[in-house]
């Protein structure tokens, strides 16, 4: 019954909350303040540590939770490339960290509109190659995401594989952004967090010149051959459900190991509320497990 209540809260919390301030007619910048804020409700589990250091060039913070650490889990942080940062995400990084016991890397790389693709894109790729240069095996980093960090996360992988380097382990994505295009959106009864006028706006100002359908721009108008194995997350109450389902099914096109998880009545990146919301908990959990098992020994 609390967990219900919790949930009922949550939800009103976002649409009342969040939602508002995802809206094109919002500045950036204001979005930007107003979304910190908004995050300091994402609570990271108690005895998680963060330092900060500068890996590709990039500042990037480093969520520890243990003495030990099994591994890297280099994190993209949502927010349509154009808000979002690695404080605003220290909740979830701090849950992943515990729930898979991997040091998690989280940069601040560039957004747009002053920054658009592939400035997010080129960062990402920094830190995954100065990991490698440092000495971290390939097969000891995995990377994950949520929202368009979900769809950075897959576009990582496909350049990184097509200039030959090294894969990592595992991918993991929490309700990815896989179609800046717009032309499936899912069309939910509630949707608590994001407005199609928003992410069509944000799309715009990261694509920049380059078309929509640029794979490392949206993903699923791609080949993911040869990609490593692939969990992905969503909630049914969130526009970006067929996003998710159209990744797994080019995924499992081309024969990416593939697992795809739908929490029902949950929404846009529920697993911030893990530590809170039983079933956030659980499903980071689920995360951990899935980088825990493709890591090496």
């Amino acid at each position: 019954m609390l967990q219900h209540l919790l949930e009922t809260g949550l939800r009103q919390t976002m649409r009342r909350l969040v939602r508002p301030v995802l809206h094109p007619a919002v500045p950036v910048q204001l979005q930007r303040t107003l979304t910190r804020q908004a995050y300091r409700s994402s609570v990271p589990p108690r005895g998680c540590r963060f330092e900060q250091d500068s890996i590709g060039g990039l500042r990037v913070t480093r969520s520890l939770f243990g003495d030990t650490s099994h591994g890297v889990l280099l994190y993209l942080h949502g927010g349509g490339f154009i808000i979002g940062s690695a404080a605003t995400h220290r909740g979830l990084t701090g849950h992943l960290a515990r729930a898979s016991g991997c040091s998690v890397i989280t940069p601040d790389y560039r957004l747009a509109p002053e920054h658009p693709f592939p400035a997010a894109l080129d960062d990402a790729e920094a830190v995954y190659c100065a990991l490698l240069e440092q000495g971290v095996a390939p097969k000891k980093i995995a990377v994950a995401g949520d929202s368009a960090g979900g769809g950075l996360t897959v576009a990582l992988a496909m350049r990184l594989r097509d200039r030959q380097l090294p894969l990592p382990s595992s991918l993991t994505v929490f309700s990815p952004w896989v179609d800046l295009t717009q032309q499936n959106l899912y069309a939910p009864e509630i949707e608590p967090v994001l407005q199609p006028r928003w992410t069509g706006k944000a799309a715009k100002l990261y694509s920049g010149s380059e078309a929509l359908t640029n794979p490392l721009i949206s993903p699923v108008y791609g080949d993911l051959s040869g990609l490593p194995p692939l969990l992905i997350q969503a909630g049914s109450e969130e526009i970006l459900l067929n996003d998710a389902e159209r990744l797994a099914a080019v995924a499992q096109r081309d024969d990416v190991p593939t697992t795809l998880e739908i929490f029902n009545s949950l929404w846009h990146v529920f697993q911030i509320h893990s530590g809170q919301l039983d079933r956030a908990t659980d499903a980071v959990a689920g995360a951990g497990a899935h980088i825990k098992r493709h890591l090496a020994a």
